[in-house]
């Protein structure tokens, strides 16, 4: 098994798959929706070789891809071949140990590009990118899953680029920011811009309170925000055997606010009380304010404290909660406020409203009995976080991330159907669950069903055929 800091092997879909495959024909139950057509990507962590010391985070990046064609589906998976994976696949043995680093008896020729792209994957400017915070981007052939190398749209970019970009759904311009900007554990950041055509209209750098873990940003219409929470990352550690990121809840919360358009010269900065946030739900202007959902949580989960002493569990499990910035007040704080007592992770919305104001969104809740990390069901919600719909899982099944198609391009938000890959656990096999995403609580119209399982993954996107 794969040990994960913070989330026990008994959730037991940790483990990676050892092979690549492909199923032209999928059994179906019940009937996928004929307006369903196009692919649904996933990428999550399957490292190729264990380490005794591996992290969730750094595993190397294998990409699912289900393919849904008039009521019929098929489904690929393929390592992600980075430059660490070739080198770990020729040699046949691990060539990267914590962080991913090298090994001491690595060979000389072995590259100290330890990327593994295992994060994310969107579509953007005719390109289908592999994500982690850590690189740039991995071009990927969206039929076949071949990996093309990296992508840095001709020279215009450089350095890490996050994993979760925003497009915005009136300008279809990218938007991107990394940190570690200048090496790693720095305080520098990176912030650009990239139409929809694939040219980079916007890069900068600017140095951030501390060096922080920052794995999403927020994008309104008019404003980007950059929240630095005290994940906090340091060479000194790293080089004395500690945890080279830590919760270091003394350094307090800040997020810095710019005008999309301006400059990071122009950055306010606020602040607030140690939190956590890895997700963004969605965010919005409201006249001189800006408002945020986002599932915070009290601690950082699956990481230590700078001590190697382990962070509590329950303060690590996260709820929606929103913030608010008062960009006509004096003050430099910012309001936090839970919505619901419900803990779960990886929100999502209709992207069609991405940066405006929304009245839909979708995340994987957790069981409180649980380990952490479990999640056991789904919750629908409303514009202001009340529950419209929950679905729970069968005991002993767990869910990854949903995500939203619109029925059309032109449906009223919110029409359409979530997609979530759940794991069976009596089986030990994954199924592909399509909701009638406004009636959740009524369980899947349809099921996709794999003959083997799907390990626990991370983010997916949805890409419509033609």
């Amino acid at each position: 098994m794969l040990h994960v800091m913070g989330i026990p092997d008994a959730t037991s879909n940790l483990a990676p798959i050892p092979m690549e495959c492909d199923a032209p024909y999928l059994a179906v139950k019940g009937e996928l929706p004929r307006g369903l057509n196009g692919t649904l990507y996933r990428n999550g962590a399957n490292p190729q070789f264990a380490t005794p010391d591996a992290h969730w985070f750094f595993g190397d990046g294998m990409l699912h891809a289900f393919r849904l064609e008039n009521g019929r589906a098929s489904y690929r998976n393929r390592w992600i071949r980075t430059p660490k994976w070739i080198a770990e696949h020729e040699a046949g043995r691990p060539l990267y140990g914590s962080f991913n680093r090298k090994l001491r008896d690595a060979p000389a020729s072995t590259p100290v590009d330890g990327g593994v792209a295992n994060t994310n994957i969107v579509f953007h400017a005719g390109k289908l990118l592999a994500l982690e915070e850590a690189h740039l981007p991995t071009e990927i052939e969206p039929g076949s899953l071949a990996t093309r190398g990296y992508c840095d749209f001709g020279h215009g970019i450089s350095g890490p680029f996050t994993a979760h970009p925003k497009i915005d759904p009136l300008t279809g311009e990218m938007l991107f920011f990394g940190y570690n900007a200048k090496g790693p554990m720095t305080r520098s950041m990176s912030h650009g811009t990239i139409d929809a055509s694939g040219k980079v209209t916007q890069f900068e750098r600017f140095k951030a309170p501390y060096a922080s873990m920052v794995h999403d940003f927020i994008v309104t219409e008019r404003h980007i925000l950059f929240p630095i929470l005290p994940l906090t990352g340091s060479l000194w550690r790293a080089l004395r055997g500690k945890p080279p990121y830590a919760w270091d809840p003394g350094k307090g919360s800040y997020v810095g606010v710019m005008k999309r358009g301006g400059s990071v010269r122009d950055i306010r900065w606020f602040r607030g009380e140690a939190c956590f946030v890895f997700h963004v739900m969605n965010a919005w202007d409201d006249g001189d304010r800006i408002v945020a959902d986002v599932m915070q949580s009290e601690v950082a989960p699956l990481f230590p404290h700078p001590d190697g002493r382990r962070t509590d569990p329950e303060k690590s499990r996260a709820r929606l909660c929103r913030w608010s910035f008062d960009l006509a007040g004096n003050s430099d704080g910012f309001t936090r406020t839970y919505l619901d007592d419900i803990s779960g992770e990886f929100p999502r919305i209709d992207e069609r409203r991405a940066g405006l104001r929304s009245q839909h969104g979708w995340y994987a809740s957790a069981d409180p009995s649980l380990p952490l990390g479990a999640f056991s069901g789904l919750v629908h919600v409303d514009g202001e976080g009340a529950p419209r719909g929950q679905y729970r899982l069968p005991l002993g099944d767990t869910v990854g991330e949903p995500v939203f198609v619109p029925r059309d391009k032109d449906s009223a938000e919110g029409d359409g159907w979530l997609l979530a890959v759940i794991w069976r656990g009596t089986e030990n096999r994954s199924d592909l669950a399509v909701f009638e995403a406004s009636d959740v609580a009524a369980g899947p119209v349809a099921l996709v069903q794999l003959g083997h399982r799907m390990p626990n993954g991370f983010h997916g996107n949805w890409v419509q055929a033609g």
